[in-house]
């Protein structure tokens, strides 16, 4: 099954929670001055038009990214920064965003010369857009499944990693799948940070993901997640988020900046953050 395209979602409560751990890891990897090979196994077509029709058919963005960019004023912590400056430099200062970027724009933004960043997507049209983006960004884009893509590639030769994971999980067995190829990146790359996006539904089906990475051997696993304090009936109540090896004090500041933009003001979430496996 091919008929997900994530611009109807794009900038929604789920990719805040998303695009805002994968900012903070990079950020925070980047400390140090060593090379990361980055990889984004469902990298989608990079950047998205939230005046588009897909877009506004939902208005998802109303409710995630245009809630928390109204209330940048207000944010404090300093790690809200570079997540804004980008915001800022796609949409020229705009007040209300049309530009947002996903994933692979969120790495590409971060990339050092010594960093290398692959990205896949097995969507034709999506594949397609990535392409076009990634030409001459020193950004490689490969049209195929990221799952397999990814345990090809590894180990990398740079010495350290950060990988993202996060399929729509339109397919049931996506969530033993990804919990699979999590498993055995890990015992070819050990050190990598590892972080796995997954939704959480009424049907309660990513318990089997939860489940299957607890039963891995895998080892320091923060867990955080976000729920809607008004979730539909059906469908997508919330959003996870998995880190493996997560960089000293990830987890205190993520914290801090999701506690942040919770509320009826601007996000309406409740968030938790704990180790779903611990060292």
């Amino acid at each position: 099954m091919l008929s997900y395209l994530h611009a109807f979602h794009a900038g929604n409560f789920a990719d805040v929670q998303k695009h805002t751990t994968l900012t903070l890891s990079l950020s925070m990897m980047q400390a140090k001055a060593s090379g990361i090979a980055c990889f984004d196994t469902h990298a989608g077509s990079a950047v998205y038009d939230l005046e588009s029709d897909r877009a506004r058919k939902t208005g998802e963005s109303d409710r995630g990214i245009q809630a928390l960019l109204a209330r940048r004023p207000e944010l404090a912590c300093e790690d809200w920064k570079p997540l804004l400056t980008l915001l800022n430099e796609l949409n020229a200062g705009r007040d209300r965003l049309r530009v947002y970027p996903g994933s692979p724009a969120w790495f590409r933004h971060f990339l050092r010369p010594v960093d290398s960043l692959t990205t896949f997507e097995l969507h034709p049209s999506e594949g397609e857009q990535l392409a076009d983006w990634a030409t001459g960004a020193g950004v490689r884009a490969v049209k195929g499944d990221g799952l397999r893509g990814l345990l090809k590639q590894l180990p990398p030769s740079q010495p350290r990693l950060l990988t993202l994971i996060d399929p729509s999980y339109e397919i049931k067995s996506d969530y033993v799948a990804v919990a699979e190829t999590l498993h055995k990146a890990w015992r070819k790359c050990r050190h990598g940070v590892y972080l796995v996006w997954y939704p959480i539904l009424t049907s309660g089906l990513e318990q089997a993901l939860l489940s299957a990475v607890r039963e891995s051997g895998i080892v320091k696993v923060l867990r955080s997640e976000v729920h809607l304090k008004q979730p539909p009936e059906r469908g997508m109540t919330g959003s996870g988020m998995l880190v493996v090896n997560p960089p000293w004090g990830l987890g205190e500041r993520l914290f801090s900046m999701l506690d942040e933009v919770s509320g009826h003001d601007c996000l309406n979430l409740s968030h938790r953050l704990d180790w779903l496996v611990s060292e």
